[in-house]
């Protein structure tokens, strides 16, 4: 039997406090799962240590110690990876969905690392949406207590002003929820009091469920589209729909390293590939009044063309003369380009204007030449 550093089952029970790091930090910075998730990987059974379920997060995992989920060994932490990846509508932000509907981690381009998302976008949101290998980043950057801004931009149909929207500056309460302060400018809107589309931006901290569409709600305001704009210091730019960018690694040294652990800052340089395109929701799905887009409309085969019959000819019907193919056309030096030569006839050939003639040998109609007029009566 291997000598394990320690017993995790023994020594939680005993009291001590074994050297080495919890095991949801562990698990959340080789990429795994975000810590809140592991907490919920532990309650049903899937994660061992040495061995033996665990039942509780309040177990520190020693650098001896082999660590497992669902029966498969956890690698060692690598560098933090930071991907910017445009969301598409119709797509779940999450790794498996109870109810069938098509993820976002499902519709990935080949060759990443197993992600988690910085925060969610939900089914019929689009935009910028953060990927990292580090569940400890992942965590710290959806805190609003580090006041990260999170920029939207909002369709909604309904009638408000710019007054209306200068009180959200003070925070709101809706169904007994109270978000913090909100800057909400309106961006394009037509003029006179029905109802209509209109744009506004929206910048915000805290990113609670839903957030933009409830508080526009509370105003009057239907969303039926809304685009992440920026999420931090990362911007969406011009990354189409399902297409990811990694973040370089001295960006992430520059703008990152107060949430990433020291020990798993990215040390060096390396050469970043271009933008991958994802896959998409084949069938986009939209809720009532949403936009239908952000995936690529399945083209539709052309209808072949039946093949055109034959014609039959019956008897005693006339069957259409082929006519005869003309010759090419001569030109004349110095004439006009394309222009047809006035080519001289052959001999034994009638002249242009010319009547022609019986064939040889046939009696001819009418009065020899120089017989006179024909006598009348």
């Amino acid at each position: 039997m291997v000598d394990h550093a320690f017993d995790p089952i023994a020594g939680a029970d005993a009291g001590q406090d074994p050297v080495g790091e919890r095991v949801a930090k562990v698990l959340a910075r080789a990429g795994v799962a975000s810590r809140r998730d592991v907490e919920k990987l532990i309650a049903e059974g899937r994660v061992a240590l040495n061995g033996e379920v665990l039942t509780t997060p309040a177990i520190k995992v020693g650098p001896d110690d082999l660590l497992t989920v669902d029966g498969a060994p956890v690698g060692e932490a690598e560098p933090t990876r930071v991907w910017r990846y445009h969301k598409p509508t119709g797509l779940v932000t999450t790794h498996k969905d109870p109810k069938g509907r098509p993820t976002v981690f499902e519709h990935l381009p080949e060759g990443l690392p197993r992600v988690i998302s910085v925060g969610r976008l939900d089914l019929n949101s689009e935009g910028l949406l953060l990927l990292t290998n580090d569940g400890a980043l992942a965590r710290a950057l959806e805190m609003p207590t580090n006041g990260l801004v999170r920029r939207y931009r909002a369709r909604a149909r309904g009638h408000t002003t710019q007054a209306k929207l200068d009180t959200l500056l003070n925070g709101i309460t809706v169904e007994g929820v109270h978000y913090g302060p909100i800057e909400a400018r309106l961006d394009k809107a037509k003029e006179g009091g029905t109802a209509a589309n209109l744009w506004i931006t929206v910048t915000l901290t805290e990113g609670k469920n839903r957030e933009v569409r409830k508080v526009l709600e509370a105003l009057g305001l239907i969303v039926n589209r809304l685009i992440r704009l920026s999420y931090g210091p990362f911007q969406l730019g011009t990354l189409e729909a399902g297409e990811v960018e990694e973040v370089g690694p001295r960006v992430i040294r520059e703008q990152l390293a107060a949430h990433i652990d020291p020990a798993s800052l990215p040390s060096a340089d390396r050469r970043i590939a271009p933008p991958a395109r994802a896959a998409v929701a084949e069938r986009p799905a939209a809720g009532d009044g949403q936009r239908r887009g952000g995936g690529q409309a399945k083209a539709r085969p052309a209808p072949e063309r039946p093949a055109k019959a034959k014609t039959e000819y019956k008897p005693g019907w006339a069957k259409p003369k082929k006519r005869p193919s003309r010759g090419p056309v001569k030109t004349v030096r110095g004439s006009p380009e394309g222009r047809p030569s006035a080519t001289k006839p052959s001999p034994g050939s009638p002249k242009a204007g010319a009547r022609p003639q019986g064939k040889p040998g046939a009696p001819r109609r009418g009065p020899p030449k120089g017989a006179g007029p024909r006598p009348r009566g």
